[in-house]
């Protein structure tokens, strides 16, 4: 699904208008349609409805949808708050239909009494934000400030018209006050400010209705050039939103006749004293994630560990030095191993020992099959992130923003202020995919595409949580998918799994790595049911 800015959104109007021939006053008819029909289905018992409407097309749907809820058998109280000039254009041709059709319109001003507004407002069952859409850029002042703040803190449920008043459509950042609504219903296409936080947390809940606009019009839009546009490259950048829809058309048939050489051979690399538990995990969900085998490949120390731990999975002892910890010589055992593999994940509890950092820098230039690169696989090159652009085969590396700001040699808070901007730095300068984690994953490609992840939950910020993504990153590029999709259904189906497993714990406090793997089966088969 496309996530346009407010300028994409505009561009796609203009196109509908223009070369399509739609006439804009059909387009804002479809649109208080939508909102129209998303009231009656989500606030069925409300029979008064209050809609304040701005004075530009925002506005305009506002008034369209005053006049059908009236036809509807509403009570709807419409209120026209402007600046100093009257709605122009469709706005206007909206509010002399409400005149000839007997609608009273009440005219909000700047010296206008809010405290009679507000007062006005708590007496309905239902307040419509209509009064700025996507386009607004700047922080509302005056009495549009003060009044939107009031729509967000009302008792009255509140619905927002495309997008709550006071957010700029393409950014995350709010400009300044702004609605909080508990529905926004929007047209064609999301738009940054509805998917990305914090300005998508006073969205509420979203519904996308439709325009009547030819949905090729939306897939030709141009690309994100907003926030974080990825090392001040001002080329287009698309927006996407995974959607299960998406995924479940990405998975791969699975043949009667198929056996385990079928699905491909993955090989772990992880582990080090202490964290044989890493080792484990990433083991297990490649095998859980449809790898035909899989191998784990740890310090020789570690070894009956794993395999008592990961019953399904074969085991390889690596030379470790005195400490437990993985030697440069390891990276020669590897590579060896690695000639009859489909794919290898390095990094999950491996540590950072003198001799293990130079064998992951060696593995990551030499290994010549799909890799997965974690944890401190991505720490051994911190600081060094130009060095990973010498990788010829496919690379998917999965960093936190701790790990992401240790490549960049920034900080993790800088990290999280522009986290598109960092995805698409890190996967620009390693010429690999990137699969930044945390709330709202990203995965970005070298050229600037980003795929935002809507699945996942707080209660999988634990320890484990990330070795049970590389494990399955693994096991997708072992069965040949390529780097993108296996980045893309990964993260889509570990935040299913930890959605699916939160419905059984019914408490994120409870939520551990274990459980994403109990509950992969079921996201799997979410997918292959669509």
């Amino acid at each position: 699904m496309r996530v346009l800015t407010a300028d994409e959104m505009r561009e796609v109007d203009r196109r509908a208008i223009e070369e399509i021939g739609i006439p804009s006053l059909v387009l804002m008819e479809n649109a208080a349609i939508g909102v129209a029909d998303a009231i009656a289905e989500s606030f069925p018992e409300a029979e008064s409805v209050a809609i304040f409407c701005g004075p530009g097309n925002n506005g305009g749907d506002g008034l369209a949808l005053a006049r059908l809820l009236d036809a509807r058998g509403y009570r709807c109280g419409t209120f026209l708050v402007l600046r100093s000039s009257p709605p122009r254009g469709d706005a206007a041709v909206q509010w002399k239909i409400l005149e000839r059709a007997g609608i009273p319109v009440e005219e909000v001003r700047g010296d206008s009494d809010l405290a009679h507004l507000k007062a006005a407002g708590e007496r309905y069952d239902l307040l419509v934000d209509a009064l700025f859409g996507t386009g607004l850029t700047r922080p509302l002042e005056g009495h549009f400030a003060e009044l939107v703040e009031w729509l967000g803190s009302s008792r009255v449920p509140c619905l927002a018209v495309d997008l709550p008043s006071g957010l700029d459509g393409s950014r995350a950042e709010p400009p300044g006050p702004h609605v909080r609504a508990d529905l926004t219903v929007t047209f064609a296409a999301l738009k940054v400010a509805h998917v990305l936080p914090p300005a998508a947390d006073a969205c509420g809940a979203l519904v996308v209705t439709d325009l009547g606009i030819p949905p090729f019009l939306v897939a030709e839009a141009g690309g994100d050039t907003g926030q974080g546009n990825g090392g001040g490259n001002t080329a287009p950048k698309p927006l996407h939103l995974s959607t299960d829809e998406e995924m479940a058309t990405y998975l791969m048939p699975r043949p009667a006749a198929s056996h385990k050489g079928t699905y491909g051979h993955a090989l772990i690399v992880a582990g080090a004293p202490g964290r044989a538990g890493a080792a484990i995990l990433a083991a297990r969900a490649a095998v859980r994630g449809g790898a035909g085998l899989v191998t784990a490949a740890v310090p020789e120390p570690l070894l009956l560990t794993v395999d008592g731990g990961s019953l399904e999975s074969l085991s390889l002892a690596l030379p470790a030095d005195a400490g437990g910890a993985l030697t440069a010589a390891a990276a020669d055992a590897v590579l060896a191993a690695a000639a009859d593999k489909s794919a290898v994940a390095l990094g999950p509890g491996i540590g950072l020992s003198e001799g293990t950092v130079a064998a992951v820098r060696r593995l990551y230039a030499e290994l010549d099959v799909p890799v997965v690169f974690d944890a401190d696989g991505l720490n051994a090159f911190a600081g060094r992130l130009e060095e990973m652009a010498e990788r010829r085969a496919p690379a998917v590396l999965t960093p936190h923003p701790g790990e992401a700001a240790r490549l960049l040699a920034t900080t993790g808070a800088e990290v999280q202020a522009d986290r598109l901007g960092a995805a698409r730095r890190l996967a620009e300068v390693s010429r690999a995919v990137v699969l930044l984690k945390g709330h709202l994953s990203l995965v970005a490609t070298p050229d600037g595409d980003v795929w935002i992840n809507p699945t996942g939950n707080p209660g999988m910020a634990s320890g484990g949580s990330g070795d049970v993504l590389t494990g399955l990153v693994a096991a997708l590029l072992a069965q040949g998918y390529d780097a993108l999709v296996a980045a893309q259904i990964g993260a889509f189906l570990h935040g299913l799994a930890g959605d699916l497993a939160l419905t059984g714990a019914s408490s994120p406090e409870a939520l551990i790595a274990t459980d994403l793997l109990e509950a992969l089966p079921a996201a799997f088969a979410h997918l292959r049911t669509l």
